[in-house]
């Protein structure tokens, strides 16, 4: 049993962790083993991810002092876990979205991205979204795709000409 004043510095830490994030997903891990939990653990903090269980009242604390008080944790179902994001908005929800379809019992309930209250709907939409990194690739893929046709019309060309020019000269 943790006394008030443990109480109050888990909701000046979370409230303090709600305003300062830039991605946060609730997730509900009711019937996850302690194994299967330490392995999604794992694979955040990998990322430089961090995970909090807290109970739900402490939850709608924190959500009110950080100026949500439109979501309330209490209408969640299950045990609510929340993932922490402060470099990418969309990592922490795609590898808790990964996970769930590996492991049916987790499930991603709702998420704040940059202050913004998103529902579960919303959430698995940004969680199937490509990574910054593959964004990037096909921007640049594409980018580069009209100049290697130009090239390879430009070779192809010359490569005639030299075919020609060999042929002649026989």
């Amino acid at each position: 049993m943790l006394s008030k004043d443990q109480k109050k510095q888990i909701v000046e830490d979370l409230t303090g962790k709600l305003t300062q994030q830039k991605a946060v997903v609730f997730f509900d891990y009711t019937s996850l083993k302690v194994n299967e939990f330490q392995e999604l653990r794992a694979e955040l903090l990998e990322n430089k991810i961090e995970c909090q269980v807290v109970k739900k009242s402490l939850i709608n604390l924190a959500l009110e002092k950080a100026g949500h008080k439109d979501i309330k944790a209490r209408e969640m179902p299950g045990q609510i876990a929340l993932i922490f994001g402060s470099e990418d908005e969309v990592l922490p929800a795609k590898i808790l979205y990964t996970f769930s379809r590996q492991n049916q019992k987790v499930k991603i309930l709702a998420g704040l991205i940059e202050k913004d209250y998103l529902d579960e709907t919303a959430m698995l939409v940004l969680a199937k979204l490509p990574s910054k990194q593959e964004l990037l690739a096909k921007l640049v893929s594409s980018i580069k795709a009209p100049m290697y046709g130009f090239h390879n019309a430009l070779r192809g060309n010359l490569q005639k000409l030299l075919f020609i020019l060999k042929t002649k000269s026989m």
